[in-house]
């Protein structure tokens, strides 16, 4: 059974529109789709309601798909271009939508001098205290919906290396992290809050949490002072969250407690939301990291764009 979640608005992101559309047609900005899956569902049980949502998202997709083969999902191998002498540590951030903030984090590695294979950027769902054999995005089946088993919209990269060069790793990406907000007269918020709610707060994943070693980096590049709090895992409580979406607020996780769920490949490497990247970058480098194995099947379904 699904764990009762708060109201989300999604203006932005037609796929969650026709999905959550049909029991809160007035949140969507879609109004054709979203109205004919609510009218559809009049005196309909939960299961149909989730068959027309599907319905009017393969409407708005345009496309039909097949479940893809069941497989648990798993942080993505590592690649070809990691040896087997180097230290890898993987940590991960969220602040709203993972699709525009995963091209600010692979411009991030590229200006480290990482290239092609080498690139670790992926998106996924991360910071949840529920373990199951797959994490899904709103497509998924009951009991596999990242938002319930309260996890956030992530995007996960590799420090690379010994200590000290982890460390300016970490240094460089928590830059472009908190590069990612505006200031406002309540404080630091992210570029999108359009995407409400708990599945799109504000969290890093570093090993040890603020126990960690490197949440000193974090802390010292945290040059807006948002607060910096110890998370522990979305759950919910007659409905409300205990970690909701809150401006000037991050929820800093033990990466090593909070495991990461490698998200579907058609969220991998996207555009951005009303802003389109190069094809080198949602095509080409994609193929790159299918073809090395750093995103691959999650057994969730697969969307084809």
């Amino acid at each position: 059974m699904l764990l009762a979640t708060q109201p989300h608005t999604y203006a932005q992101r037609p796929e969650t529109c026709a999905l959550r559309c049909s029991a809160q047609p007035r949140q969507c900005s879609i109004r054709t789709s979203c109205a004919a899956a609510s009218s559809s569902s009049e005196g309909m049980g939960k299961a149909t309601l989730r068959q027309a949502a599907a319905a009017a998202l393969l409407a708005v997709a345009a496309v039909s798909f097949q479940p893809v083969e069941a497989r648990a999902a798993a942080t993505p191998p590592q690649t070809q271009a990691s040896t087997q002498s180097e230290e890898v540590t993987p940590v991960w951030f969220g602040n709203g939508c993972f699709w525009g903030r995963q091209k600010d984090f692979v411009d991030t590695e590229k200006s480290l001098g990482r290239k092609g294979e080498n690139v670790s950027a992926v998106v996924g769902y991360a910071g949840g205290p529920k373990q199951a054999k797959r994490v899904c995005y709103y497509t998924g089946l009951p009991g596999s919906i990242y938002e319930d088993l309260g996890h956030a919209e992530v995007v996960q990269v590799d420090l690379k290396g010994d200590s000290e060069n982890s460390e300016d790793q970490m240094r460089r990406f928590a830059t472009t992290y908190f590069g990612q907000f505006k200031k406002t007269p309540k404080g630091m918020q992210r570029s999108d809050p359009q995407d409400a709610g708990p599945a799109y707060r504000n969290v890093v994943g570093v090993p040890g949490g603020i126990h960690g070693p490197l949440f000193k980096v974090l802390e010292a590049q945290n040059v807006h002072n948002m607060q910096l709090i110890e998370g522990q895992g979305n759950t919910y409580q007659r409905g409300r969250p205990s970690e909701d979406d809150k401006v000037n607020v991050v929820y800093i996780m033990d990466s090593d407690k909070m495991s990461f769920n490698l998200a579907e490949s058609y969220h991998q490497f996207h555009n951005g939301i009303g802003k389109p990247f190069p094809s080198d970058y949602t095509r080409g480098q994609k193929q790159i990291a299918k073809k090395t194995g750093r995103i691959h099947s999650t057994g969730c379904p697969d969307l084809p764009f």
